[in-house]
Formats: C-alpha cells, structure tokens, sequence
C-alpha cells in the first residue's frame, strides 16, 4: 500500500476528520423522491461507497435552500422543509457506520434552470438575463428576495446539522445564484449587490455570514467555485482566485471545491464532466492556482479516474483531497480495492459520461457498465456471492457486454462457464465503437472484463462459431444467448443495400470497407455511431456530409458529450444537415446518386458523392435461438416479473431433462450497453 500512501493520508476539514483524501464529489443523482427526500435508494447508493471506502461523500449536487429554486428539474434534494430532517439522519447514520463522512451542497440555482414545473415559480437571477442551456427567462431580483433567500440558506443549513450531516458545500459554480451574482458578464446591477468588486460579493458574504450563524464555528461549510469561466466577458483565473481569496480571509470557509469552466452555454457544459475525448485531470492547474492563494483544503474533481493519478496529484501537493466521482460511480469499492492490492479488479470509469448525461436529460444517474450502481435498494450487487445451490454448466455465446457479464456473473456464482465468441476477440459492438476518433478508452470496458473473465477461469472459445451441434456437445444446464445483431440496412429496398450501394457504420469503423473521398452519412439514430463515423471519415480526409431525419445530428447524444462532437465536426468542416430523410440511391457512372427527402415539405435534393453510409440500428440475430427454443425446458421464455423485481427465474427450480435458455441484448432487440449488461446481472445473479 506504500504506492498509494498520499492517498491514505487523513486530513482535517475544519475540526472534522477525513479518513483519507478521496471524495466523491457533489453531482445531481435524480434519486429524491416524495418531494426531494432522501429515501432508500439514496441511502443505499452512499452507504455503498462508504462501505468501499471513500473518505468523504459530498451528495445533493444542486440541491434547493428555497421554494423558488426548481426541485423537479433534477429530482433534487429538498432542503426547503425540515421534513428533510429525519431522512437526512438515516442517510448519516448508514455512511457514518462504515468510517465515511457525508455533506451536501446546498445553492439556490438562480435562472439556471426551468420555471416550467413544480411550484411554476418565477426565476430570479441578479439582472434578468437568461441562461441560454435551459432557454428559460427570469426577472430581476429584488432586494426583499434576495433577504428572503439568503435566510433560505441558513435554514437549510441548520437542517443539515440537525440531521447529522457532516457539513456542507455552498455551490458558487456553474452559473448558481451566488456566482451569478459575482460575474459581471450576468451581474449588471448599480445598487450595493453589483458593480464593484465588493458589491459583487455581497451576496456570497451574506450567505456565508448568515449560514454560520445558524450553525456555529465548528460544522464544516465549505464553497464549490469553477477556476475560470472561460467567457471573454466571464470571470478568468486571476479573477477566481481575487474571489477565493477574499471568501477564504473571512475565517468562514472551511474548504474549496474547485472545477474548470463555468457551464451556462453548451460547449462550456462539456468541460465541466470532461469525456473520453478529453485528457486526464485537464484543469487541475487551475484548481492548482486557487490552492496557493487560500489556506484551507482544496478538493478537485475533473476526469481523475484511477488511483495512480490520484497518487501523482497528492504527492505533488496539486489539491488537498481529490474527487473521483464517476471513477465511484463505476466501482463504489475502488478504495478497498487498492487497499487490499486488487488494483486489476478495479472497474475503471470509461468517460462515456452515460451517466451525467442522463442527469442532464432528468434521467437517474446509472453507469454504462456497472449496474448495480444505485440498483443497491433493488438487490442488485457490487460483490458477487457464491451460490448456495447445484453447480451448473453455463454456455454462453456471444462475447458483447451482456455476453462478457453473464458469463462474469455465472463464473463468480460458481458455476463452470464456456463462452463462445465468433471473433478472435471479445468486446462485440465495444470494439468497433473503439475505433472511432476520441472513443478508444470505451474498450477499457472489454479490457476489465477480459482480467475478470481469466481471473474466474472462464472457458474461452474465440474465433468460434456457435451452433446447435456444437453447443449440445457441452451438455450445458443453461444457455444464454447475446449474440447481438447486424446492421438494418435492409429496412428500405430503395437505398439498394442489396446492390451494394450502401455500407454501414460498422463496416467502415471496422476497417472493412475504406473511407471514400466523398462521403455521405444517412443516421437515423442519432447517437454515438453516425457521429463517430462522420468524425472518423472526416480525419481521414473525407469530405463529409451528415444526415439525418432528426431535428439535428446527433440530438439523441446527452449534453456533455455531443459539443465535443460538434467541436471538431465544425472544424474538419463536415456539413450538417437535418430534416432529411434518405430516399433512394442509385448509381450513375462511378458515382452515387443520393435522393434526400425533406421531412416536412417533400421536396427532394440530390447528392452525388463515393460513398453512402447508413446509420439506421441493428436488427437482432435471432437464427440461432429459433434453432434452440423448441429443445428447451423454458422455450427460451424469461420471466419478466421476476427479472423486473430482481428476483431468481422460477424455472431455476423445475426439474427435467435439458437445457434452461435465455437471451440478453441486442440479440432480442436493439437497445445499448447498459441494457444488455444489467439484463445478464439482474438475469444470472440468482443462478
């Protein structure tokens, strides 16, 4: 454990022990439920990265002091009402039992948000000007509110203390009120709340002032700021680090949170949860820069992912405590598992940003990889246990996520497994993903499956392929088919896939089919796979055109991640069109005729390029368990009652002669990474 001794160093917040210098930090989970409570699958989520070892959890990202301050958006915690109390002691007692320690961030969002739900309220911001990422309009803020809220703050305060809670972090960042009132980019006021340095400020210092009347010198409060809001007219790092400094020479702030970039337009949302596409820790530097102007702690969380950057970061002495939030997310145990050597075992957060980009859709936070993350209250589990009843033999084909996870599960229950997988590699739809540019670190997925599967001695048949014969020459007790499916390019005769005219996704990422010099792409998806084709033909020196029948290229991409699409797509500059549909195309001399049709007018355009590629799904390979479901105990039937609630498969206890024989993932229908991974967990953990 030497190697990772500055990660294991205690460290004091205030008067308040930290365990070891690993946070996860405040993000929005859309877990609160009743009205914003901390329920069950709230408790259950923190109590399981406490239970793997994180010094501090700082939940509630975003959540409201005020009535005013929109809940429904996020499904955000709820400090308006002391009806929080009570859940709030549940929620500390279940991370406190294992050695953690919990606070919440607490803001009011300002105009940063929607009026359009719950209570309807009026957004408020400093000068009435809109925040252009959620398009909703707000009114100045008048004095009486500004009084009124700054109690809200305070209030909600004591009910974290009352709750027994560890502390809590205001959030200055991201465009919230507070910082709102700091840049004068949204600050445009002439009265004592705007204008100077000092005006500007007031509202942050009364906050603070007000919060630690309510709840004394000794309850942790710390600040979340960003280190440079990277506007022209924004607040740049020198400026960010006037700001830290005066809130840090009031004695009031016991600690700092410090990210890159503020967030109030598209593109500056991406930096803030940085992807795949971007380096590791990108803006430590200027967390590094708020550290030398302050005298309490300094935490950062940006794209730090594994424990050998965290190791580098502390040791240098960049921050005080690091954040590794979706690095928990992925694997609440990753502390006790450098702890007790099991480094490999790791599940190592990908970048995929699954997760944050369901928030940002008003979806729950879930990882692309680990379903059981906030699955805890369902039963769904981190740690697989050993089976108390018969040993099977499980055959599995198809070497995708779902099949690699079936395969993990029924090896860790126990079980003897075989899988069966016709390339000569694993990973399925992962590894074409993987050749896309700014997409290769997604493969870390296959890699960690492919240490679990030879750590549990799972049987590898690669470059195999699976028939009936084959398969009954193992004697298997159970069959679990993920052998995903094929590109549909077949939907519509006019776009003459059967002539050869058009290629897919897959064959051109796969290096199957070489990029033509002019290339149009026809998505009907709009997710990762057209843009990544677009951006891959664009490095390549293509001319690009996408397509799509969609409101816009790529809409069904979440919100951190598309602007690093759009990004480079606009700098190779590849054309985006919308409101397209592809209908036909037909050859003329050496050339490709395609036929758009315009989604709302009918009117046709022609384009006449090298090459077509189709982006329109997968249609499932279903041939082999057609071939099967009659010779099968169950004919191939899952009991969907059971699997929704998490519970064994019934005929798991019918006695008889053959086979049990399931599929998962794009096999039955097309749906996505996460999908077919949680089908196999929720499928085989009962095996």
């Amino acid at each position: 454990m030497s190697q990772y001794d500055a990660i294991f160093q205690p460290i004091q917040i205030g008067k308040l022990t930290i365990r070891n210098r690993v946070v996860s930090t405040a993000h929005a989970e859309v877990y609160a439920t009743d009205g914003g409570m901390t329920t069950d699958r709230y408790v259950k989520y923190y109590e399981e990265k406490s239970k793997g070892g994180v010094g501090l959890c700082i939940c509630g990202g975003s959540s409201i002091v005020s009535i005013d301050s929109p809940q429904h958006w996020w499904s955000s915690v709820n400090l308006s009402t002391d009806r929080i109390i009570p859940h709030f002691q549940n929620l500390a007692d279940a991370v406190h039992k294992h050695g953690g320690r919990i606070m919440i961030q607490i803001t009011h969002m300002g105009r940063r948000s929607r009026w359009d739900g719950g209570h309807w309220p009026n957004l408020v911001s400093p000068s009435g000007i809109r925040e252009p990422v959620h398009r909703a309009t707000c009114k100045t803020i008048e004095i009486e509110e500004i009084e009124r809220i700054i109690k809200d703050y305070a209030q909600a305060a004591r009910r974290a203390k009352e709750g027994g809670l560890d502390g809590v972090e205001l959030s200055a960042v991201h465009q919230h009120l507070i910082d709102q009132f700091w840049s004068p980019r949204v600050n445009k006021r002439t009265d004592e709340w705007g204008g100077s340095f000092e005006n500007r400020m007031r509202f942050g210092l009364e906050v603070l002032k007000a919060v630690r009347a309510e709840v004394g010198p000794d309850f942790v409060v710390g600040m979340r700021i960003c280190g440079d809001e990277f506007h022209p007219d924004g607040l740049s790092h020198d400026d960010m680090k006037q700001i830290a400094k005066y809130y840090n020479d009031t004695g009031m702030v016991d600690f700092f949170g410090v990210v890159g970039s503020g967030c109030d337009t598209h593109n500056t949302l991406a930096n803030v949860i940085p992807n795949m596409s971007y380096p590791p820790e990108p803006f430590l530097h200027l967390a590094a820069g708020i550290k030398e102007v302050v005298s309490v702690p300094v935490i950062h969380a940006q794209n730090i992912k594994d424990p050998n950057q965290a190791q580098r970061i502390l040791e240098a002495g960049y921050v005080d405590l690091v954040g590794m939030t979706r690095a928990h997310i992925a694997d609440p145990h990753l502390i006790a598992k450098i702890k007790m050597g099991q480094i490999d075992q790791i599940r190592q957060c990908v970048g995929a940003n699954y997760c944050i980009d369901r928030q940002y859709q008003g979806l729950d936070v879930l990882c692309i990889q680990n379903a059981a993350t906030s699955r805890e209250h369902m039963g769904m589990p981190h740690i697989i246990e050993k089976t108390s009843g018969p040993q099977r033999k499980v055959v599995v084909v198809g070497g995708g996520p779902g099949g690699m996870e079936a395969a993990r599960v029924c090896a860790e229950r126990g079980h003897q497994v075989v899988l069966i997988e016709k390339a000569e590699e694993l990973g399925g739809q992962i590894t074409i993903a993987a050749k896309a540019p700014r997409r290769d670190q997604i493969a870390g997925i296959t890699r960690w499956f492919q240490l679990e599967l030879a750590r549990l001695g799972v049987d590898l048949r690669l470059g195999t392929a699976a028939d009936a014969e084959l398969i009954a020459e193992f004697k298997p007790d159970v069959v679990i088919l993920a052998t995903g499916g094929r590109p549909f390019l077949e939907q519509h005769p006019e776009w003459g896939a059967a002539e050869g005219l058009v290629v897919s996704s897959w064959d051109v990422l796969s290096g199957k089919v070489e990029p033509g010099k002019n290339a149009l792409i026809y998505d009907t998806i709009c997710e990762f796979s057209g843009m990544s084709v677009a951006d891959y033909l664009a490095e390549k020196g293509s001319l690009v055109e996408l397509v799509t029948d969609d409101i816009k290229p790529g809409a069904a991409v979440g919100g951190t991640t598309f602007p690093t699409y759009y990004r480079t797509l606009y700098e190779k500059e590849v054309i985006m069109t919308s409101d397209m549909a592809l209908h036909k195309v037909y050859r003329e001399g050496s050339k490709l005729v395609a036929v758009l049709e315009n989604e709302y007018t009918g009117q046709q355009e022609e384009r006449v390029v090298d090459q077509v590629i189709v982006e329109n799904g997968i249609r499932p390979n279903e041939e082999l368990y057609y071939q099967l479901k009659d010779a099968s105990r169950n004919r191939g039937q899952i009991d969907i009652d059971a699997l929704f609630a998490g519970q064994p498969q019934p005929c798991l206890s019918d006695k008889g002669d053959g086979y049990l024989l399931f599929r998962l993932g794009d096999c039955v229908s097309q749906r996505n990474t996460h999908a077919a991974i949680y089908d196999a967990l929720r499928l085989c953990k009962d095996f």
